[in-house]
């Protein structure tokens, strides 16, 4: 026990003969955690950009909700009213009239045929 536990201070297991394989399996082990590292920035980079966004969508929805409750107060009868006062153009007093067209009726080529 105390024999191997000092042969794997000494790191023998990289210079025997039998260390090519040793050495492919630390190798491979370094590639993995550098993917592993590289994985955990690219997502740290996207959490990033999605909190971002969310503030972005935030403040976009609060602009949003100001934008129409002026269009709505704009569209209001008594502010159109007011803005229209300034050009001398006033309010009806009469409500408006519904004016009801009726089209008469094509004949189409059958009818016309059998008339």
């Amino acid at each position: 026990m105390k024999g191997g536990i000092y042969s794997l201070l000494k790191a023998k297991y990289l210079v025997d003969q039998g260390s090519m394989k040793n050495w492919r399996f630390i190798l491979f082990l370094i590639f993995i955690a550098m993917l592993m590292i590289a994985n955990s920035h690219n997502y740290e980079e996207k959490l990033y950009k999605i909190s971002a966004m969310e503030s972005e969508i935030k403040q976009l929805r609060g602009e949003f909700v100001d934008r129409r409750s002026e269009l709505m107060k704009l569209k209001m009868e008594s502010t159109v009213a007011a803005k229209m006062e300034a050009r001398q153009v006033f309010p009806a007093a009469v409500p408006p009239q519904k004016i009801v067209v009726t089209k008469e009726e094509q004949k189409n080529f059958f009818k016309l045929l059998w008339e």
